[in-house]
This record gives C-alpha cells, structure tokens and sequence, in this order.
C-alpha cells in the first residue's frame, strides 16, 4: 500500500546508522528515500564524512543530522571509543529531532549492535517502535578482525540479542541473517522480513571505458569496497603479484577503489611486492570516478576472506559488479555463489594463486567473459535490482500498524518507487 501526501502521526521515522554518512551509505539512503516516497517522514542521525561534513541539511526531502567521531576506530580500544562517542552523540540528537520533526518509528542499522539502547529507551518511555536493520553480524564481524571468540565475542552475541529481543520487527539483508535472527536472535519468524541491498541502475550506469585507466595495459582487474583486514586486499595483491611475476602477464592494471584503516599499509605491501607500478589505489571517490573504474574494467574481482562473516553476508560490490555487467571472481563463499550464480568463477577459499589463475582464466576468453556479464545484468535487471526489494521493506513497515499485515515474502500490493 502506498502512502502518498504529508507524512501523519505513525509515519514519521529516524534511521540511525553509525559506521557511515548519508547519503553515502546507499542501503540506507535507498531505504530511506523509499520510505519518503511512500507518505514517511523521514530523519536520519549518522556521522560526518568526506564530502559529508555539514551537521544538518536537507536532501531530496530526507533531513540529515550528523556528528562528528573523535577518530576511525582501529583496535578494541579504538572502537570503544568511537561507538560511546556514537552512542552519546546519536541520543543526543535523537532528542533534537523529536523535538524538530518528531518520529514515531526508530529504524537502527547496525553496527554497532548497541543502538537498541537508544531504541528500547523510545520505546520503554514514549511507546516508539523498534526496527532492527541488521546490516552486519556484530558476533563473527569481531572475531574476523581479532581471531577470537573471547569475552567480548560473548559480549557481543548478548548485545545482537538484545537488539532483536527490543526490536517489533526486524530485517535481514539475506536468508543467513535471517536465520541468526531466529536461532540465535530468538527472533519470531514472522517478523523477520529479507530486503536484500539491491543496486538502483540509474546510479549504476553503463558508461564507456576510459582507457587511461588502464596505464597502457591490455587489461584492467577492478574492486571496490572497503580497506580493512577482513576484505582481503593483502590476498588480492598476492594474486596480482602471481599473476605477474609468476605468471608473467605484464598486460594487466589492477584498480582499487575505497578508503579504509588498512589503505596505507596495503600501499606499501603493493611497492613492498614490488607490483605497485601495476596497482593504482584511488581510496575513496565520487560515484562518477567509481563508476569510470567499474566501467572499464575487463574483470571485477571480491578477495574477501572466507570466515563465518564473509560466508554469511551479502557483498555490495558483487551487485555492483553485476549491475554493470561485469564478470566476477571471488573466493568460494555461501552467500557469493547465491547473489553471482553463473556470473563468478570461484577460486578456492583464500587462495591467492588459485584466484590469480582464475583471472587468467577469464582474460584469455572474451566471449565466456561477455556471456558471464551479461548473465550477470540481466539477474540484476530481473531479480536483484532494488525495486524489487523496496515493497518488502514496505511490508516491514506494514507489519507495525496490524496484525494482519503482510508476512515476510509477501508485499503490499503497490508502492511508489524512490
């Protein structure tokens, strides 16, 4: 159902997202500019940013408020401090907008999973609803950056069911998250709604290439996503470097887009290697110099490192990839092989060389290449795309007004596009 006009009372909501700025984060921007489309107030409390650094302003009818973190956490002292700095910050504001605009729903996409303290105080004191947006799974996320299952491995499982137990509804990115939510989120099943992050294609846009990118190779590996320990940039460097010391394939470029804690270091493992003259790192970007990079390269590439974390999660930038019709290698990961299917090859689990052969693989044959991409375009344009997603978000919100709203697989019978 589609709710057209002024936002009323019970339609007004304020997102909260921690680990990065509207409207940066495109799941959020894409839930949020859904939500105003269909007749919801909305408001959203996030930090500042590159490019983001103003603390209040209007976009496209969405009015963003955000603060400013004393540092980018690295280490679980560094995250101790961003995430009570957060936390202070995001209550803090979340009295400003009740006060300006109001709110009826709290919509928390974590991490971190602490945002149902701010949640289950609106809702314990002044009866506000309570969504869950389970973006990441806090419990494997920690052990992927430490390699422990210690006290605070423990401390955060407590915290993730918390986040469930205080929420009315709560929604999932995939069938997995679905079933932590559950098992170990004690989650009734009927209030557990999958709304996958599908790309919009009129973001993702199919552009010509720009050769330059290429620095005079025949052909150019593009990534993107973030530079951290668990993306697995150190692997993807290894495989470049196979592919071009051992394998002696002189003819390729490797484009990294996106910025992260780990950016620098991988900079100096690349000269380290001695292959940073076949590397270019651009660290984070505007959409359009991302796209330019996507765009022309002849194979995109996920290293993400097979842990219960990756295993788990559905990647953006394998949408991404697709979107724009690019063919994929990746590590052989469960929720990999359920959004790329027939669009990926997969190399062994965290196996460099493997991976470098499978990039090969796929620069000496340009027509498996173009039939993967285009296999993988046309699941996006059928399936993925997030037009199909928006109406089980809606259905999420449904679920907080009756009892006989439609269940997680169903959808309101239409809605207003974003």
């Amino acid at each position: 159902m589609a709710f057209a006009g002024k936002a009323g009372h019970g339609r007004r909501v304020l997102i909260l997202v921690e680990n990065l700025p509207s409207p940066f984060d495109r799941r959020v921007w894409q839930e949020a500019t859904t939500l105003f489309a269909n007749g919801y107030q909305v408001s959203i409390i996030c930090p500042t940013g590159k490019g983001h650094e103003s603390r209040y302003e209007e976009i496209d009818g969405i009015h963003i408020y955000r603060y400013k973190l004393p540092l980018e956490a690295e280490g679980a002292k560094g995250y101790a401090i961003e995430y009570s700095a957060a936390l202070f910050h995001t209550f803090r504001l979340a009295w400003k907008v009740k006060r300006e605009r109001g709110f009826d729903i709290i919509h928390a996409c974590n991490p971190p999973d602490l945002l149902f303290l701010i949640g289950g105080f609106f809702k314990l004191f002044m009866g506000k609803k309570f969504v869950f947006d389970h973006h990441d799974i806090n419990p494997e996320l920690y052990e992927a950056k430490f390699g422990r299952r210690d006290f605070f491995y423990k401390l955060m499982v407590l915290f993730e069911r918390w986040s469930f137990k205080t929420s009315d509804v709560s929604i999932a990115t995939n069938e997995s998250y679905k079933r932590i939510a559950i098992t170990r989120g004690g989650m009734d099943p009927d209030k557990v709604y999958v709304v996958r992050s599908g790309p919009k294609l009129d973001r993702l846009r199919i552009l010509p290439p720009v050769e330059s990118l290429k620095k005079g190779k025949r052909f150019l590996i593009g990534y993107v996503g973030v530079m951290g320990a668990q993306e697995g940039i150190d692997l993807l460097l290894e495989a470049a470097r196979h592919l071009i010391v051992d394998m002696g394939r002189t003819d390729v470029h490797f484009g990294i887009v996106g910025g992260g804690t780990s950016l620098d270091q991988m900079k100096a493992l690349a000269v380290k290697m001695g292959i940073a003259d076949y590397v270019t790192f651009t660290g984070r970007v505007p959409d359009q110099d991302l796209l330019e990079m996507l765009n022309t390269a002849d194979v995109c590439v996920n290293p993400d490192v097979a842990n219960d974390m990756n295993d788990k999660s559905t990647m953006n930038k394998i949408m991404e990839y697709m979107a724009l019709g690019k063919p994929i290698v990746q590590f052989d990961l469960v929720e990999g092989r359920v959004s790329a299917q027939e669009a990926s090859l997969y190399a062994v689990k965290n196996d460099p060389v493997d991976m470098a052969r499978k990039i090969a693989e796929l620069l000496d044959d340009p027509a498996r290449r173009e039939r993967m991409g285009a296999y993988g375009r046309h699941r996006v344009v059928n399936e993925l795309e997030w037009e199909y997603e928006a109406p089980k978000l809606l259905a999420a919100y449904e679920r907080l007004y009756s009892a006989n709203a439609p269940l997680p697989g169903a959808v309101p019978p239409s809605y207003k596009g974003s």
